[in-house]
């Protein structure tokens, strides 16, 4: 999944024949008990965090959506941060929330 390159379920043209993105849906994530607490470092950026803990750093949104982070890749340094651990779940709920 790259975030600068649109895939062909998320452009559509609309009724005037403009050629339109759809909305990206993030479901909300549930507190689990095998969440990790991490305190944000000044050099922590969410892409690179996402590949430290899940291997793959297009999963980013994931960790801004479970704390709350919004328009920046930038983590809050000194900020406890939740690392959801269930990602084939948030990812699944991803899916859903955006099938066309």
């Amino acid at each position: 999944m790259n975030r600068y390159t649109p895939t062909s379920n998320n452009v559509f043209n609309r009724y005037d024949g403009k050629r339109v993105f759809r909305t990206t849906r993030y479901p909300k994530i549930p507190f689990y008990y095998d969440d990790i607490y991490i305190i944000a470092t000044e050099t922590d950026y969410l892409d690179s965090m996402a590949q430290k803990y899940y291997k793959d750093p297009s999963l980013w949104w994931i960790l801004a959506q479970a704390n709350g982070i919004k328009g920046t890749l930038k983590a809050p340094t000194g900020k406890q941060m939740r690392v959801p651990q269930r990602v084939d779940l948030i990812v699944t709920n991803f899916t859903k929330a955006n099938a066309v």
